[in-house]
C-alpha cells in the first residue's frame, strides 16, 4: 500500500463513528463522582485544588472503562495512586527544566514499555504522563505539590467508591463474555446446517477464557452460573464439527444429513437460550421444538457410527450447559454438586459420562472408538461424586507487578516492537515539551500531551488517533473556548460544564476516539478555566500545539517505525509450529487412551489459538502499513490462512473423537504424531528462512499408510487431511516467491 492510500485509510478509521449500545448508568457513575470531589475541593481548597483532584477522578473512572477483567475498584485506585506519584515527582524536578525533561524521558519511556504488560496498562501509563503535563504547572511550592497529590489520589479512592456503592450490573462484563461464547458457538451451529467446513473464530472463547481468571476475593462472590458454561463450550466446539463434516461423518445430502442439520438447528437455540439467561441473570427458556428435536428416539436408527456418537455427546453436554446457566441462590439445591469441569479439570477413571437435563433420558458415548464396539444409548446413572474443577486465578497487582517487570526487561531486545514504542514515546514527548516552550502560543503541554495520547506500538492506531485527536480537539476547543469568552462562566459553572464534557466523554467513549476527544478537549478548557489558567488562549493556539504534537508522533513512526509486514512470515511459522503441536498432541492420545480430558491437548490447542490469533491481528496492521510485503504477498497470505485453518480444523476432528480412558490403544497413531511434530517444526524453520516447506516424514507416513492403514476409522483419512493442508501453505508460498 503507497502512503497516500495509507494515510486516507487511517485517516477514515480514525474519523470513524461507530454504532455501539451506550451505557448511561456507568457514565452518570462517573461524572458522579467526578462531581463530588471537584465540588468539594472547589468549596474547600479553590480552583487549583479542585483541577488538581477533577483529574485524578477523571482518570480514574477512565481506567474503570478499559478492557479489564480485574476489578474496577483496583483500577481506579492503582491509576489514582500512579497519576499522584507522577505529579508528584513532575513538580520536584518541574523547577529545573533539564531535571524535569530527564524525568520526562525516563518516565515516558517507562510508560511505553508497559505495554509490555498489556494495553490496560499500557493507556494508564501514557495518561499519567500526558496529565502530569499539565498538573505540574498548578501548584506553587513543595507542600501544595504534596497536596495535590494527595487529591488525585483522593480522586481515585472516590471513583472506587462508587463503583462498590453504586453497583451497575455486577460481574456484566464476564456474564457478557461468557454469553458471546455461547453464541458465537450457537452461530456456529448453523452456519454448519449450511456449510459443513463452516471456519470458527476463536476469539470469543478466548474472551471468556480471560473473563474466566479471578481472583481469590473474586472467586468467593462469583455467581454459579459463571462456573463451568465455557469449559463445556470449548467441549461442544468439535462435537459440532465432527457432527457436520462429511469427511467423518454423514453424507451431503439426504436423510442422515436432514437429520444432522435437525440437530444442529436445535443445538443453536439452546445454546441462545443458555447465552441469554446468563446476560441476564435470568432462568433458562428452553425452545420446546429444540428440545423435542433432541429426544427423538429415532436418532439411533436414522445416524450411526461417528455421527452417531456425536450426537450422543452433543445431546449430553448441551443438557449440562443448560443445567449451568440457570442462576442458582445459596439455599438452592443445585449448589451442591461443583460446577463442570474446565480447562483444569481430571476425572477420575471409569467415571460415567456427562449427563444431560435435556431429555428423559441421558445417555453414554461408547467408551471405545471402534464402530464394532458401538452398543446401543442407554441410561446412565448420576455420577457418584462430581469432577474436580480447578479454578483459573489472577494475580493481585501486588503480585502482578514482579511478571510486568520482567515482561518489560523481555522487551529491551532490538527487534522487539515494543521497545521501538518507548524510544518513540519519550523522544517525541520530549521533542513537543522543548517546541512548546519555544513557539510564542503559552500553554505548550498541548504539544506533548497530544503526542503521548495518540502514540501506539502500531502504525495504524498512531496514525488514526493523531488524525482523530486533532479533528476532535478542533472542535471541542473551538466551542469550549467560545462558550467561555462568550458567555464569561463563573468558577461553579465552569465546574459544571467540566463535568458535563466527562460525562460525554464516558458515554461516547466506545463509539470512536475522534467522538471522544471533543469532549475531552472541552473538558480540559473548563477545568483549567476556574481558575483563569489558559483563558486568554485562543483556539488557533490550542489546535497548533494539538498539530504540532500529533505531526510529531506520525513523523517518529515515519522514521523509526516497526512494521509489521516483514514478521509476517515469523507470525505464519509460529502459527504452522503451533498448530503441528496440538494435531501431535491429539493423535498421540490415540495411542496412549486417557480419555476426552487431556491437558496436553488443551494446552496446544489454546497455544494454537494464540498464535493464530497472533498472525490475524498481525496481517490486518500490515494491510495498511505503507510497505512491499517483502516475501508475502496478501493472496499468498490469505491462501496460506485458509490452508493451516483447514489443518486446523482436521486435529479438531481428531480431538472430538478422542478414545475414552481404557479403550484399546492404536500404536500406528504414536507414528503419525512424531512425523506431525518433525514435519511441522521443520517446516516451520523452513518458512521464517523464506525457504519453501517440505512434508517429507509426514508424507513417507501417508504413503506407507496407502498400502497398511492403520484400524482406526479417522487416522488414516485425517494424516491425508493434514498432508494436503500442508501442502497447500507450500503452494501459497511458493507462488507468492514467484510473484515478487
Amino acid at each position: 500500500m503507497s502512503w497516500l492510500r495509507a494515510l486516507k485509510a487511517t485517516s477514515r478509521s480514525g474519523l470513524t463513528v461507530e454504532r455501539r449500545p451506550l451505557e448511561p448508568a456507568i457514565a452518570a457513575r462517573g461524572a458522579l463522582g467526578l462531581a463530588l470531589v471537584v465540588g468539594f475541593s472547589l468549596a474547600l481548597f479553590g480552583p487549583a485544588v479542585a483541577a488538581s483532584s477533577a483529574f485524578g477522578a477523571f482518570q480514574a473512572a477512565i481506567a474503570t472503562f478499559q478492557r479489564s477483567w480485574r476489578p474496577r475498584p483496583t483500577l481506579a485506585l492503582a491509576s489514582g495512586a500512579s497519576l499522584a506519584v507522577s505529579t508528584f515527582l513532575g513538580y520536584l524536578t518541574g523547577a529545573n527544566e533539564v531535571l524535569f525533561l530527564a524525568l520526562l524521558l525516563s518516565w515516558t519511556f517507562l510508560a511505553g514499555l508497559t505495554w509490555a504488560a498489556g494495553p490496560t496498562a499500557g493507556i494508564i501509563a501514557a495518561s499519567n504522563v500526558a496529565i502530569m503535563l499539565v498538573t505540574v504547572t498548578l501548584p506553587t511550592s513543595v507542600a501544595e505539590a504534596a497536596g495535590h497529590a494527595v487529591v488525585i489520589f483522593a480522586g481515585g479512592v472516590v471513583q472506587a467508591a462508587l463503583v462498590v456503592l453504586l453497583p451497575v450490573r455486577r460481574w456484566g462484563a464476564q456474564r457478557d463474555a461468557l454469553a458471546d461464547a455461547l453464541a458465537a458457538e450457537a452461530d456456529y451451529a448453523r452456519r454448519l446446517r449450511h456449510d459443513p467446513v463452516a471456519p470458527f473464530d476463536p476469539v470469543p472463547l478466548m474472551t471468556a477464557r480471560s473473563a474466566a481468571a479471578v481472583t481469590p476475593r473474586q472467586a468467593r462472590r462469583r455467581p454459579a452460573e459463571l462456573h463451568g458454561a465455557r469449559g463445556l463450550a470449548e467441549r461442544i466446539r468439535p462435537v459440532l464439527a465432527s457432527l457436520a463434516d462429511p469427511a467423518v461423518g454423514v453424507p451431503k445430502e439426504g436423510p442422515q444429513r436432514d437429520r444432522v442439520r435437525e440437530l444442529l438447528a436445535a443445538a443453536g437455540e439452546l445454546l441462545d437460550a443458555a447465552a441469554h439467561a446468563i446476560r441476564h441473570g435470568e432462568p433458562v427458556t428452553l425452545p420446546p421444538a429444540a428440545v423435542a428435536a433432541l429426544r427423538t428416539p429415532d436418532t439411533g436408527a436414522i445416524l450411526s457410527g461417528p455421527s452417531r456418537r456425536a450426537a450422543v455427546r452433543l445431546a449430553a453436554l448441551l443438557g449440562d450447559v443448560v443445567e449451568t446457566a440457570e442462576p442458582r441462590t445459596e439455599t438452592s439445591p443445585r449448589e451442591a454438586p461443583a460446577p463442570p469441569p474446565e480447562e483444569a479439570t481430571t476425572e477420575a477413571a471409569g467415571s460415567p459420562a456427562p449427563t444431560a437435563p435435556i431429555g428423559a433420558t441421558r445417555a453414554t458415548a461408547p467408551s471405545a472408538p471402534s464402530e464394532a464396539t458401538e452398543a446401543p444409548a442407554t441410561p446412565a446413572p448420576p455420577p457418584t461424586r462430581p469432577p474436580t474443577r480447578t479454578t483459573r486465578t489472577r494475580p493481585s497487582l501486588v503480585r502482578l507487578a514482579p511478571v510486568a517487570a520482567a515482561s518489560m526487561r523481555a522487551e529491551l531486545r532490538p527487534d522487539s516492537p515494543i521497545l521501538r514504542h518507548a524510544v518513540r514515546i519519550s523522544v517525541v514527548t520530549a521533542a513537543g515539551y522543548l517546541l512548546g516552550a519555544v513557539l510564542p502560543f503559552g500553554h505548550g503541554y498541548w504539544a506533548p500531551m497530544a503526542s503521548v495520547m495518540v502514540m501506539r506500538p502500531d502504525f495504524s492506531q498512531t496514525y488514526a488517533r493523531s488524525v482523530a485527536r486533532f479533528g476532535g480537539t478542533l472542535v471541542g476547543v473551538a466551542l469550549a473556548t467560545g462558550v467561555v469568552q462568550w458567555a464569561h462562566p463563573g468558577t461553579y459553572l465552569l465546574a459544571a460544564l467540566a463535568v458535563l464534557s466527562a460525562f460525554g466523554m464516558y458515554l461516547l467513549m466506545r463509539t470512536g476516539y475522534a467522538a471522544g476527544q471533543v469532549c475531552v478537549s472541552a473538558y480540559v478548557v473548563f477545568l483549567l478555566g476556574m481558575d483563569g489558567a489558559g483563558v486568554t488562549q485562543t483556539v488557533r493556539d490550542r489546535v497548533l500545539l494539538t498539530l504540532v504534537g500529533g505531526l510529531l508522533a506520525m513523523l517518529a513512526y515515519a522514521v523509526y517505525p516497526a512494521w509489521e509486514t516483514p514478521r509476517l512470515r515469523g507470525r505464519l511459522a509460529d502459527w504452522l509450529a503451533a498448530a503441528g503441536r496440538y494435531a501431535a498432541a491429539a493423535t498421540a492420545r490415540y495411542a496412549d487412551p486417557v480419555g476426552s480430558v487431556c491437558p496436553d491437548v488443551r494446552e496446544a490447542l489454546l497455544d494454537t489459538r494464540a498464535a493464530k490469533v497472533a498472525w490475524q491481528e498481525a496481517l490486518e496492521r500490515a494491510t495498511h502499513e505503507p510497505v512491499r510485503h517483502r516475501g508475502l504477498s496478501h493472496a499468498a497470505a490469505e491462501q496460506a490462512e485458509h490452508a493451516l485453518a483447514q489443518f486446523g480444523r482436521v486435529s479438531m476432528l481428531l480431538e472430538a473423537h478422542l478414545p475414552e480412558r481404557g479403550a484399546p490403544p492404536v500404536p500406528a497413531a504414536a507414528t503419525l504424531a512424531e512425523s506431525v511434530h518433525r514435519a511441522t517444526e521443520r517446516g516451520a524453520k523452513q518458512v521464517r528462512e523464506r525457504k519453501e516447506p517440505q512434508w517429507d516424514d509426514l508424507r513417507e507416513t501417508v504413503t506407507a499408510w496407502s498400502a497398511d492403514p492403520p484400524d482406526h476409522f479417522l487416522l488414516h483419512k485425517g494424516a491425508v487431511l493434514l498432508l494436503e493442508a500442508l501442502d497447500e501453505v507450500s503452494v501459497a508460498l511458493a507462488e507468492s516467491r514467484r510473484a515478487r
